[in-house]
């Protein structure tokens, strides 16, 4: 049981794992930084100061109840847009123009972070919606109930 419950532990760590310690801390740590890369989205600087405490507390707060099981569905679903709107606002692959012409280019790196953020958010979509139409459903019926990822429920033996 205990072994159970630990792999669904590390699971859920390993999705949250970028923005809970490294994206949310790297915010904290090199703010300067991340207010530089929120103006290139953001019409002026205090914009951006909400863009980056937003992000700060989407990263922190989604990313805990994941961990906790405390309404991940929505938590879940939060992340996954949250992950969507990056990929959109802070990797477009296609502004840059050299795709096609330069291997090394920028275009590449940004297609492949771009990928990444979409594929990230289908793994939260996974925990917002399971893996059924029962679990869809489920969703739909009480958006911020919890899963219970860490509970054990007894399986009838064939």
């Amino acid at each position: 049981m205990a072994f159970s419950i630990a792999i669904a532990f590390v699971v859920r760590l390993l999705l949250v794992l970028l923005f809970l310690p490294f994206s949310a801390l790297d915010k904290i740590l090199n703010f300067r930084g991340a207010l530089a890369q929120a103006r290139r989205a953001a019409p002026s600087e205090a914009f951006a100061v909400v863009l980056i405490l937003l992000g700060l507390g989407v990263e922190i707060g989604m990313s805990g109840a994941i961990l906790t099981g405390l309404a991940d569905r929505a938590a879940a679903l939060i992340l996954a847009g949250y992950c969507l709107v990056t990929a959109v606002l802070w990797k477009p692959f296609w502004r840059p123009g050299d795709f096609w012409t330069n291997s090394q280019g920028v275009a590449r790196g940004l297609f492949w972070d771009f990928w990444k953020n979409v594929a990230l958010a289908g793994g939260f979509l996974l925990i917002t919606f399971g893996v059924t139409a029962t679990s869809v459903d489920s969703f739909f019926a009480a958006p911020l109930s919890s899963t219970h990822p860490y509970g054990i429920t007894e399986v009838a033996a064939p």
